[in-house]
């Protein structure tokens, strides 16, 4: 029987980053975004502020932009603040290149089993690409530490098409075999 788990992000990540008032490397993203409209040019900005001492930074999401080139729908989601948007945003390579940021995803997403552990295959789905260790993933799943999931996984009890070592953002299924 194929028993179906689901992670589930619970909140935005942590950005991390230098603050430059503070040197702390942590930031909280809340879903605010600053539009900027000079003439007929647009500047878009999501607002973090420090963990450590309040301080806001924005992390650039558009620069220069025409207006027109904006999708209406888009700009009422900023307009809105729209926090399901900067989830999207957050996890975007290119977001993350332009400003030079990392995600930390710790504390940030659950797992949803549906039962306990009494099965021999498992399909892992992402609501959200998360990166995630397939060691962590399994032991939360099952109720196991670690070192017994990655024990199994040595012994050839845990297989998967996927890779067991490492982190996965992506969905995958796995069988363990007792």
């Amino acid at each position: 029987m194929l028993e179906n788990w689901v992670v589930v992000p619970t909140c935005l990540p942590v950005v991390l980053r230098r603050c430059h008032s503070c040197g702390s490397g942590r930031f909280r993203a809340n879903g605010k975004f600053r539009v900027n409209a000079n003439h007929k040019l647009l500047d878009v900005w999501l607002l973090v502020r420090c963990a450590a001492c309040g301080d806001t930074a924005k992390l650039t999401i558009l620069e220069r932009v025409t207006v027109r080139s904006v999708r209406p729908e888009l700009l009422e989601r900023l307009h809105e603040n729209d926090l399901g948007l900067a989830a999207e945003l957050l996890q975007d390579p290119a977001v993350l290149r332009r400003n030079r940021i990392a995600l930390d995803w710790e504390g940030a997403w659950r797992l949803d089993t549906g039962s306990t552990c009494h099965f021999h295959a498992v399909s892992v789905r992402f609501a959200a690409p998360i990166p995630v260790r397939t060691a962590r993933l399994i032991a939360e799943g099952c109720g196991l530490t670690r070192g017994e999931v990655e024990r199994l996984i040595d012994e050839g009890k845990v297989v998967s098409g996927a890779r067991l070592r490492g982190k996965v953002s992506g969905d995958f299924t796995f069988t363990l075999k007792r």
